[in-house]
């Protein structure tokens, strides 16, 4: 299994919140997850604390491809393609499908580079921008409200 070899090629802990449904089928099947700590489902809260903490983020997920770019953490996709190519352009995330030996050389890729990345998806400021916008439009005294 690729992502057990990312324990034995990195010494990195790999971490799995299984779904019931992955569980009743890595069962059904009689798999194993050698060098993975395979956890029970999390929330959404306790899964960004994971997803932060993270040296490199493995997934099919295209939420958490996105959320992995936001908090700069690697990620590789394991899939061929994605419906966050952002993730890719800005070099966030790579497609590594589900080929062992392409999953280990993409880690490996990812945590080198770092993640000095530029996020695609804005850098957190709207609220500040909207609230300059309303203190500029007030002093105006027309009562307007400019978004940007």
């Amino acid at each position: 299994m690729g992502l057990g070899l990312i324990n034995k090629e990195f010494g990195l802990r790999v971490i799995f919140p299984v779904h019931p449904r992955t569980r009743k089928i890595v069962k059904k099947f009689g798999l194993e997850f050698d060098g993975i700590r395979a956890i029970e489902p999390v929330g959404f809260l306790e899964f960004l604390q994971l997803e932060s903490n993270a040296r490199l983020a493995l997934t099919d997920s295209g939420g958490v491809q996105e959320v992995a770019c936001i908090l700069g953490v690697p990620c590789v996709t394991l899939r061929d393609n994605t419906e966050r190519p952002e993730t890719l352009d800005v070099g966030a995330n790579v497609l590594a499908g589900a080929d062992a030996r392409r999953i280990v050389e993409n880690d490996r890729r990812m945590m080198e580079q770092g993640n000095g990345w530029r996020n695609p998806y804005g850098m957190g400021e709207l609220g500040r921008r909207l609230s300059i916008s309303y203190n500029f439009s007030a002093d105006t005294n027309k009562g307007e409200l400019w978004t940007l």
